[in-house]
């Protein structure tokens, strides 16, 4: 049986007839907005320790000769671990002999998996260790408007997110949102009569605002249920992500690769058949494939969850 990818694959021969098979038609790569609006810190593969200041020194007004008041700060601290993040990717060798267009792209795009899986992760609940901080558990923050009640609409969402930042002791100074919110906000307009997104539409500029800060739309952020997370904004100054020795790549032709797993039969039949599942290994030189692993250790801290918010689809209340 053949495997993926070859030149077999569904769908190679419809997109790359011989008279084009050189050009190739790709989505938009998909780039971490988490990456953009964090900072950017390197860590050893041990990971590191960051210190966290969670309350400042306070003054007070005193009299002349009076003692001066004593006071200090509250300082803790946040483990950054990187956690391995990694996809593997089979390739017949007549799929690289005729198609290397094709095999160039897919290659370079590998990388956008990491990119990709990365936000999913940050913008969710579910992390890959205990110290690897997610915000999908942020207060969320309806953006559609209530029909009929102006002053329930998506601009009093918008102040209502920043507000909620700043009562935390932060500054919202980012918005990470899906495709899904920029439809909702092209259709809604400020306390002026104005379209959201204005700005960016009449100056044609690649990097929106919205409350005068920056927006970067990524899909990571989209997580679907009831209602809908649509995106995430808060004080990214107050993140951290790092990787250890960036993003690596290495090819092989001499591999085994285990691919999930099959269930296979073992004795009887019908309803009393009897099954086993087993993994599922592509041997690569023997079936004359090579594969490319494409790996990071990487990792993503907060300050405090708090000074982030969950951007939904529900309807302001």
């Amino acid at each position: 049986m053949a495997l993926d990818i070859s030149r077999l694959t569904d769908g190679v021969s419809q997109l790359l007839p011989p008279e084009i098979s050189e050009e190739i038609w790709g989505e938009s790569q998909q780039e971490s907005a988490v990456m953009r609006l964090s900072r950017q810190i390197t860590i050893p593969g041990r990971g590191l320790t960051i210190p966290v200041i969670t309350g400042d020194a306070e003054a007070e007004w005193v009299n002349e000769t009076d003692p001066k008041p004593v006071s200090q700060a509250t300082i803790s601290s946040k483990q950054l671990t990187p956690y391995k993040l990694a996809v593997i990717e089979p390739f017949s060798k007549e799929f690289l002999r005729d198609l290397p267009g094709l095999y160039e792209e897919l290659k370079r795009r590998l990388p956008n998996a990491l990119a990709k899986k990365f936000d999913a992760t940050v913008f969710g609940t579910t992390a890959p260790g205990s110290n690897f901080a997610t915000l999908g558990g942020a207060t969320p923050v309806a953006l559609a408007p209530k029909s009929g009640d102006v002053t329930k609409g998506t601009w009093a969402g918008l102040v209502a997110a920043s507000t909620a930042v700043s009562t935390a002791d932060g500054a919202l100074n980012g918005w990470a949102l899906s495709s899904q919110a920029k439809s909702l906000l092209l259709n809604q307009v400020d306390n002026t009569g104005r379209p959201l997104l204005a700005d960016s539409i009449v100056s044609g500029t690649t990097l929106p605002v919205i409350l005068g800060e920056p927006v970067t739309y990524t899909k990571g952020v989209y997580k679907a249920g009831t209602p809908n997370q649509i995106g995430v904004a808060g004080d990214w100054d107050s993140t951290r992500w790092g990787m250890v020795a960036g993003i690596e790549i290495s090819f092989t032709d001499a591999a085994t690769l285990e691919d999930g797993t099959m269930t296979i039969p073992t004795s009887g039949t019908g309803a009393n058949a009897a099954t086993v599942t087993v993994p599922k290994f592509i041997p690569v030189w023997q079936r004359n494939m090579v594969a490319l692993r494409c790996e990071v250790e990487i990792g993503f801290q907060i300050q405090d969850l708090a000074k982030f918010v969950r951007l939904t689809d529900a309807a302001r209340t």
